[in-house]
C-alpha cells in the first residue's frame, strides 16, 4: 500500500479522477435524487425535541413493548412510540401532555413495567422548543456556508469556494436523505453531527485544494501540463492520506455505534455517531469525486486555460509527428542501403 502511495504521489501511477469527471456527476446526481425524493415522500423522523410531545424513560423495565404502548395510548389518549433499546430500558413517546397528565400516565406506566415511579424519566417537550432548535440549526448552517465562502475566497479564489460549497451541500444533501430513507430519528444531536460532518467534509477538500493550487502555480507560463492533469494529480497524491484519514476517522465513530450503541443503549450517541459515521463517507467520496472535478470544469471555462491546453495539446502532436517521422527516416534509410559484404575471391 505504501508503494502505491509512493507510485501516486510521484505520478508513476494514476487514477483519472478528473477525466472521468462525467461519470461521477452522473453517480451523485442518483444519489441525490433518490435522497431528495426520500425527503419530500418519506421526509424526516423528527424527534420529540422537534415536533414536541412527552417521553418517558423506563429503566429495567419487566412489561413487554406491547403493554407498554397499550397504557401509553389509553392514558394519552394519541397513538405513542414505543421502543426498547438493548439494555432493557423501554422507551414511550406521546403527544404533548400537561404536566399533571405526564405525572398519571408515568406512575401507571411504572406500575405497568414493575418498576418504581421515581425511577422513571419524564420529559415533556413542546412544540415552539422544537421550532426554535431548527432555526438555531438553520442559523448556524448560513453562518457556516458564509465563513466558508469568505475563508476559501480569500484563501484560494472563488471557484475554489464554489466548489467546495457544492461539496458541502451535496454531502448535507446526501446525509440527510439517508436519514429519510432509513426511518432513523433526527434529534438535537443528530443536528450536531451535521453540522460537525460539513467541518470534516471542508478539511478534506481543503487538503486537496491546497495540493491543487501547489500543483497550479504558474501553470499558464509553460506548455507541458493542462490544468486538468495537475488537478488530477493533487487528487492522486493526496488520496492515499484522504483514505487513510476517513479509516481513522470512522473506526471510533464505529466503536461508538456498536459499543456505545449497541451494548449500553446509549441512543444520543447512535443519534450522533451515525450521523457523523455517514457524513464522514460522503465527505470523503466528495472531496476526491465532486469538488475538484467541478473546480475543474469551472477553470477550463477561462480563456488562459483554454489557450493552455490548446498549446499543450499541439506541443504534443508535433512531438509525436516527429518522433514519428526520425522513425519512418531510419526505417526507410534501412531499406535503400543494402548490407554491405565482402566480395568472395573466386578460384
Amino acid at each position: 500500500m505504501s508503494n502505491l502511495g509512493q507510485r501516486l504521489y510521484s505520478g508513476e501511477a494514476s487514477i483519472d479522477f478528473v477525466g472521468h469527471r462525467r461519470r461521477w456527476y452522473v453517480i451523485s446526481a442518483v444519489i441525490l435524487l433518490v435522497a431528495i425524493g426520500a425527503l419530500f415522500f418519506r421526509g424526516l423522523n423528527l424527534g420529540i425535541e422537534f415536533r414536541g410531545g412527552a417521553d418517558f424513560s423506563l429503566p429495567n423495565a419487566t412489561c413487554s413493548v406491547e403493554d407498554a404502548r397499550a397504557v401509553a395510548e389509553a392514558g394519552s389518549g394519541s397513538q405513542a412510540i414505543v421502543t426498547q433499546t438493548a439494555s432493557g430500558t423501554i422507551r414511550v413517546q406521546t403527544e404533548t401532555l400537561t404536566p399533571e397528565e405526564s405525572i398519571v400516565l408515568g406512575a401507571e406506566l411504572a406500575k405497568t413495567c414493575g418498576i418504581s415511579a421515581e425511577d422513571v424519566k419524564t420529559q415533556v417537550v413542546g412544540p415552539t422548543w422544537g421550532a426554535e432548535i431548527s432555526k438555531k440549526a438553520l442559523q448556524g448552517l448560513i453562518v457556516f456556508i458564509l465563513l466558508v465562502m469568505v475563508f476559501l475566497s480569500f484563501y484560494f479564489e472563488w471557484r475554489m469556494a464554489i466548489a467546495a460549497l457544492l461539496a458541502l451541500l451535496h454531502d448535507l444533501v446526501i446525509t440527510v436523505g439517508i436519514y429519510a430513507l432509513t426511518g432513523l430519528e433526527v434529534t438535537p444531536a443528530t443536528v450536531i453531527g451535521f453540522l460537525t460532518i460539513l467541518g470534516y467534509s471542508l478539511y478534506d477538500t481543503v487538503v486537496v485544494f491546497d495540493k491543487v493550487k501547489e500543483n497550479t502555480r504558474g501553470i499558464t507560463g509553460q506548455a507541458m501540463q493542462t490544468y486538468s492533469e495537475a488537478a488530477n494529480l493533487a487528487v492522486n497524491q493526496t488520496l492515499m492520506r484522504s483514505i487513510n484519514t476517513s479509516i481513522v476517522a470512522l473506526l471510533p465513530v464505529m466503536a461508538i455505534i456498536i459499543v456505545g450503541a449497541g451494548f449500553l443503549g446509549a441512543g444520543t450517541l447512535l443519534d450522533l455517531a451515525v450521523a457523523l459515521a455517514i457524513g464522514m463517507a460522503v465527505g470523503a467520496y466528495s472531496s476526491i469525486f465532486i469538488a475538484t472535478p467541478f473546480l475543474v470544469s469551472l477553470k477550463e471555462a477561462q480563456p488562459e486555460m483554454k489557450s493552455l491546453r490548446t498549446r499543450v495539446l499541439a506541443r504534443r502532436q508535433q512531438n509525436s509527428k516527429a518522433s514519428s517521422g526520425v522513425s519512418s527516416d531510419d526505417s526507410e534509410a534501412a531499406q535503400a542501403s543494402p548490407s554491405r559484404r565482402k566480395p568472395r575471391s573466386r578460384r
